[in-house]
């Protein structure tokens, strides 16, 4: 534990501070962003972003993944926070942080895992069109010294590395074209265009709302959309970062992890929050691996608003514009769209239909809810068509059958279907021994079969079933507790 202890926090520190200075310098103006979409003073989006990020360095399951307030859980409270105002979203968040501790402690988070590939790639590959489309309201109707600068910051970021990889590219396209800006007084957007920062510490208070079923009926549906919503986001972007990094991570830590944090934000003034893909991929691409990339990023962004809050207000939009593209160029998988004409038609389905309705609706959760749903029905699709019922030889009068692959209720049909129920057979044997009962609809079937041959008088028998498989036909199932033929009705 020690030893995994100093491997997560100690293993490279000069680079996780590095990485987690180019987040923290990246997060202020999406806070600020997302509290503006949330409909809340931007301090609340800062506050949360410092505190979430802290939290999760230390309760998270995945070291080097950064979470604060996002823009998928504020495009959420907007609603509730015009009709009911600031205090009714620190409760539906506290709330939520409750809800993702429960789901924590049940232990679902490690349910991520059927996920399927094709959903991840759609996921992630919309979330890169998604960055890119948020840095465009920084471009449409800009100055030529604005795409000047925005083009400088991306061939510093990709040619520094070319020199050296000691500083991260997108932290000295930052300090560079920072310094250009301020020394040359070019017309540019700064991070202080942005909105007002914070000039006071988080003070700790609990929501101040009325503690009456009412509320509790205002806050619960929200909190439980965030829960899903920023689960979802956290869990997903922990298994691309998984794989980003060839980490393991554990999820129900993570889930439990991202409640903690969601309950102490709105105690500090902040809102609800969860992974940020954009963020994580700055961080991991900039050479952070452990929790203290995560935990500097917190810390450095409340140094940064309240202590160089003049300064920070002076860097140029466009070099933070130029760090996200190539966060969202780094994010897409290119290799996706290059497979596509070797890639099986139901996969290429599932991830585009993914990947468009993330970018129409803006809403990953629907996105991803209708990419498994899909795959899904594929693979039932797939699983149920394996089904196979050979005749075997047998004596006169007896009739044999061996049953070999999936039995449930997308393969009932087949199963029924492979078997001939005309003659008058003595007795018919089902061999079960190479097939897997599954479910109600599965064990229906059986009876369903039985029931026929019964009828013309035959005596049924049915082995080579599991005692999962017996346990199951004893409570379900009808054939075994009766040879009367009407109840197959």
């Amino acid at each position: 534990m020690i030893a995994s202890a100093r491997q997560q926090w100690l293993a490279n520190p000069r680079r996780d501070l590095l990485a987690g200075t180019v987040v923290a310098l990246a997060l202020i103006p999406e806070a600020i962003a997302f509290s503006i979409i949330a409909g809340v003073d931007p301090a609340v989006g800062l506050y949360a972003s410092f505190v979430i990020a802290v939290t999760i360095s230390f309760v998270g399951g995945r070291p080097a993944m950064i979470s604060a307030a996002t823009g998928a859980m504020s495009l959420l409270m907007l609603g509730l926070v015009k009709e009911h105002g600031l205090q009714y979203l620190f409760a539906a968040s506290l709330l939520c942080g409750v809800i993702q501790i429960v789901i924590g402690l049940l232990r679902l988070g490690r349910y991520v895992k059927f996920v399927s590939r094709s959903v991840m790639t759609g996921f992630v590959n919309s979330l890169a069109i998604l960055i890119f489309l948020a840095q465009t309201p920084e471009l449409i109707g800009a100055n030529w010294q604005t795409y000047a600068m925005v083009a400088a910051g991306l061939v510093v970021i990709y040619g520094f590395p070319r020199i050296t990889r000691a500083v991260p590219a997108p932290l000295v396209a930052i300090v560079v074209l920072s310094a250009f800006a301020m020394l040359s007084g070019l017309d540019v957007r700064t991070v202080g265009d942005m909105g007002q920062m914070p000039k006071t510490l988080p003070a700790f208070g609990l929501p101040q709302v009325p503690l009456t079923w009412e509320t509790l009926a205002v806050v619960a549906p929200v909190s439980l959309t965030l829960a899903f919503v920023g689960l979802l986001e956290s869990l997903l972007t922990a298994n691309l970062l998984d794989d980003l990094t060839d980490t393991p991570s554990d999820k129900d830590r993570e889930t439990r992890g991202q409640g903690i944090a969601n309950i102490l934000s709105p105690l500090f003034g902040g809102m609800a929050g969860c992974a940020m893909i954009g963020q994580s991929i700055i961080n991991v691409s900039s050479g952070g691996r452990g929790r203290l990339s995560t935990l500097w990023a917190g810390l450095f962004l409340l140094f940064l608003i309240l202590v160089l809050q003049e300064w920070v207000a002076r860097i140029p939009m466009a070099a933070l514009v130029a760090v996200m593209i190539m966060v969202s160029i780094n994010t897409f998988d290119w290799g996706s769209v290059r497979r596509l004409p070797s890639t099986p038609v139901q996969s290429s389905i599932v991830m585009i239909a993914t990947t468009v309705t993330v970018v129409a609706t803006h809403d990953l959760s629907k996105g991803v809810m209708l990419g498994v749903l899909l795959s899904a029905v594929f693979f039932m699709r797939k699983v149920g068509k394996t089904i196979r019922v050979d005749e075997v030889d047998a004596p006169e009068g007896e009739l044999r059958y061996r049953v070999s692959g999936q039995l449930f209720f997308a393969s009932a049909d087949l199963f029924a279907a492979g078997f001939e129920h005309h003659g008058q057979p003595r007795r018919v044997e089902i061999d079960l021994t190479d097939a897997r009962l599954w479910d109600l609809t599965g064990v229906a079937a059986v009876d369903k079969v039985v029931f026929r041959y019964r009828r013309q008088g035959a005596e049924v028998v049915v082995s080579g079933m599991t005692d999962a498989e017996k346990a199951l036909v004893d409570k379900v199932g009808r054939h075994d507790k009766t040879h009367l033929p009407n109840l197959a009705h």
